[in-house]
């Protein structure tokens, strides 16, 4: 089964909206809600989980997002927030701890592969998630699709680009540095500046990005 989720907010926070597609060999299903004052990263998260729950019944998925905070959230965040009672590094409380324990139910015991991939960039079943989310947050929503997965008229086929191709073979390249000393974050583009800053210095936090999307989600990470 394959899942395309998105969310959306106007104002972030403000009135948003959700869409999700949930594609099986033989059928295709449009899901999309709303709440009248929420965030992006909620919205995101509720896509998932309600194309999860729709899909009880199926034990193997592939799920593809735009969302770094929820790949990163579900696949390593999630583990180290479960072991500290829900407290972050910071012993702060976990921002939509609600979604998240949702989200840990509605993949327990699937086995998922979670792909990022990077939003308006062509991708048909994103794009369409999109229209979906904002046509929900704009109180205008589309008619939702519910059918065969023939006569469904969205491509669902994931093609990979050379872009991408290469970005997986450079990976271990560094993009930038990030570190964080006090509780403030800066980005760096060699090692060395961000060695001058966290050498010696009690509690500094730094990490090395790969990419614009892996340093975004190394910057949410630090302030979560």
């Amino acid at each position: 089964m394959i899942i395309f989720t998105d969310g959306a907010a106007r104002g972030n926070p403000g009135p948003g909206g959700w869409g999700a597609i949930v594609i099986t060999d033989d059928s295709a299903m449009e899901l999309g809600g709303r709440e009248d004052h929420t965030t992006n990263n909620r919205m995101e998260l509720m896509a998932a989980i309600s194309a999860l729950e729709s899909s009880l019944h199926e034990r193997e998925m592939t799920i593809y997002t735009d969302s770094a905070y929820v790949v990163s959230g579900t696949t390593r965040w999630v583990i180290g927030w479960k072991k500290n009672k829900w407290k972050t590094s910071q012993k702060e409380d976990v921002l939509n701890k609600d979604l998240w324990e949702r989200l840990v139910e509605a993949t327990s015991h699937k086995i998922i592969d979670w792909k990022l991939i990077k939003g308006h960039s062509g991708t048909a079943g994103n794009e369409r998630c999109d229209v979906i989310a904002t046509s929900f947050a704009d109180r205008a929503p589309v008619v939702l699709y519910n059918g065969s997965k023939e006569r469904y008229g969205i491509d669902v086929s994931i093609k990979e680009s050379k872009e991408s191709k290469s970005k997986t073979k450079s990976k271990s390249k560094a993009y930038s540095y990030i570190s964080m000393v006090d509780g403030e974050i800066k980005v760096h583009k060699t090692w060395d500046e961000c060695k001058a800053r966290v050498n010696g210095v009690s509690g500094a936090r730094y990490k090395k990005s790969t990419s614009p999307s892996d340093e975004e989600e190394i910057i949410k990470e630090f302030t979560e």
